[in-house]
């Protein structure tokens, strides 16, 4: 191997430098090579593909600032040639890019790329307020050293509630005691790791937020992570934390979990107290909360949910093809393969719902309690929030009175039967209708009428939701396939009836890796 650069190889290295540095974005597409073979990766993962690297880099907003200090080649033909390079970045620190470049038919192109820079002090993508730990636990107890990350909704002693929104914090008091959920976790000695983002007043599904970024998403990189506990999932996804306190109104405890392969679980409404918390439609919120496995998420019900329950329980799995249908042809065959392995029985009980007209009640009342909860902030302060959640206010603004009481009304039937077809069974359904979108707009507003068509029964039902990961690959040690792409994170929903949360959490841990 030589460490004399082949003719070109250098001039196609400088090109690529000058379109990094001013976010060229057709140049740097022709500089990468084609097709879906082509690799990028760095600390938040693996890019597959010329097309996955080139939405990656249109949606970031441009790489930070850097003058190069080495260059190093390593020409293994001439045709090929490894290039590595140390870079200092303009706002302090060094990285570190390796390239593997290839002479094509019109120059030579990265083939293959990996690129490392100094790590921050604290994502603020993921975190608003970092500690170590930002409030420590009691001595002991049954969560003893595990770290939470608090979704900015919670109240944090000593600390403001953000909930995603600048103005929000500013206009904040200091919290002089905890939320009931953080207090409890602290008892049980939990550490509080931090405080982590959310989407501006937990109204989204996506995990974008206009003023911090979108959290990364480790198992899809590129894609958005789901909210809107968005920053608590990720923090979780990402190691920073044992356990990521969050909510779930319409969704988001379970469509983080499922497009990040954690474990989720969003409670029976009115089992774990909403005191001290910031409310989005309080006859929907839930506490919830996500882990990395399935023990840790009982163990935090353990400490969390009331005990006791109500009621026959079958434990039975009971799976609907009309709910699978819910869902993309991908995710519906992943979930169907693991309804298939727990043993599920198929059903046809609910085969006459009309889960668009569920989502539509859902969707009106939901509207209806957030303008009620927080029109008069909204009002107060134009131009304040992202312009996917000022959408979804301005809509909000527009149900009537008449309107939302009618859709309250007609939640209470649809929840009746709801009930009567959960029955004492488990419905396994899936978590979201599709793995994890990228972060276009147009793309997330239609996932998100897509999701809450599944969402919406646990929701208007007032259910405890578990979710687990469709089966996550190899073992420790083994080695997959080479070359074949691990498949992006999918969500299997198991729902019951209300107050039986510990048992889905105990069936959670039974069929843990099934699929």
């Amino acid at each position: 191997m030589r460490t004399d650069p082949p003719a070109g190889l250098l001039e196609a290295f400088r090109a690529y430098e000058r379109a990094l540095g001013t976010d060229d974005l057709d140049a740097l597409d022709r500089l990468f090579a084609p097709g879906p073979d082509t690799l990028r990766g760095d600390p938040t993962g693996l890019l597959v593909g010329h097309d996955s690297i080139a939405a990656f880099r249109g949606a970031r907003g441009g790489a930070p600032a850097r003058r190069l200090v080495e260059v190093h080649v390593r020409t293994v033909d001439d045709e090929h040639a490894l290039v590595v390079a140390v870079t200092e970045l303009l706002r302090g620190g060094r990285g570190q890019q390796t390239q593997l470049w290839e002479r094509g038919p019109t120059g030579w192109v990265v083939v293959a790329a990996h690129v490392h820079t100094s790590a921050a002090a604290a994502d603020t993508r993921v975190w608003r307020v970092l500690g170590d730990p930002l409030v420590a636990g009691a001595a002991v107890g049954p969560l003893a050293r595990r770290a939470v990350a608090v979704k900015d909704l919670f109240a944090v002693a000593g600390q403001r509630v953000g909930a995603g929104n600048p103005e929000w914090l500013a206009d904040a008091d200091v919290e002089g005691s905890h939320a009931t959920a953080v207090a409890r976790l602290l008892a049980a000695g939990a550490d509080v790791r931090g405080v982590a983002r959310t989407d501006e007043l937990a109204y989204s599904l996506a995990g974008t937020n206009a003023h911090s970024g979108t959290p990364p998403n480790p198992r899809a990189p590129g894609r958005v992570p789901g909210g809107s506990s968005s920053g608590s999932g990720a923090a979780v996804a990402l190691g920073q934390a044992d356990i990521g306190l969050g909510t779930d109104t319409g969704g988001s405890i379970r469509v983080p979990a499922s497009y990040q392969g954690l474990f989720g679980v969003r409670t029976t409404h009115g089992a774990v107290t909403t005191t001290g918390l910031v409310p989005l439609a309080p006859t929907f919120d839930t506490v919830g909360w996500l882990t990395r496995d399935a023990d840790l998420l009982a163990e935090v019900g353990d400490v969390l949910l009331p005990t006791g329950t109500t009621g026959t329980w079958s434990g039975r799995l009971v799976v609907s093809d009309a709910l699978l249908a819910a869902a993309q042809d991908d995710v519906a065959t992943r979930v169907a393969a693991f309804a298939d392995a727990a043993g599920a029985t198929p059903t046809d009980r609910w085969d006459d719902v009309d889960l668009g007209a569920w989502a539509e009640v859902f969707r009106v009342l939901q509207a209806w309690e957030a303008w009620r909860a927080h029109g008069d902030w909204v009002r107060a302060h134009p131009g304040a929030l992202g312009a996917d959640v000022a959408g979804r206010f301005a809509v909000a603004s527009t149900v009537t009175d008449a309107a939302g009481r009618a859709a309250g009304a007609a939640r209470e039937s649809i929840r009746d039967r709801i009930v009567d077809l959960v029955g004492d069974d488990v419905l396994v359904v899936p978590a979201t209708p599709s793995v994890a979108p990228r972060p276009a707009p147009a793309e997330l507003d239609a996932v998100r009428a897509a999701t809450l068509r599944l969402t919406c029964v646990a929701g208007l039902g007032g259910l405890p939701a578990v979710v687990l990961p469709a089966r996550r690959g190899t073992g420790p040690g083994d080695l997959p396939p080479v070359g074949r792409r691990a498949p992006l994170p999918v969500g299997v929903c198991l729902v019951a009836a209300p107050g039986r949360d510990r048992d889905l959490l105990a069936l959670a841990r039974d069929l843990a890796g099934t699929g």
